[in-house]
């Protein structure tokens, strides 16, 4: 269950991170709104996973795939290119949650 939290809590990160940017500096008041309520939600939800996970394993996963997420999304939606340095760091990222989960004593599988 504490994965489940945790990825809603990405989320919950994810579509904070891509509200800002669609707020234009918080000119945009839904968009604001958004922003506000998601990061809220995505830091409850953490907030409960360091329950379970160690906060050095729990911000890792969390920031890690809100990072994957949000370079996607900033690909997709506000047409942002990553050069392959940027591309490189992100699966870097990946390459680190991965390891991460599969070879951690630290994670509690």
């Amino acid at each position: 269950m504490t994965y489940v939290i945790l990825a809603f809590a990405v989320l919950a990160e994810t579509i904070g991170t891509a509200a800002l940017q669609a707020s234009q500096q918080f000119t945009r008041p839904l968009p604001s709104v958004l922003v506000v309520i998601s990061y809220a939600l995505a830091f409850w939800l953490l907030s409960i996973v360091l329950r379970s996970l160690p906060v050095g394993i729990a911000y890792a996963l969390w920031s890690g795939l809100g990072i994957v997420f949000i370079a996607i999304i900033g690909l997709v939606v506000f047409g942002q290119r990553l050069d392959w340095p940027a591309v490189l760091g992100i699966a870097l990222i990946l390459a680190g949650i991965l390891v991460i989960n599969l070879f951690s004593a630290t994670t509690g599988h």
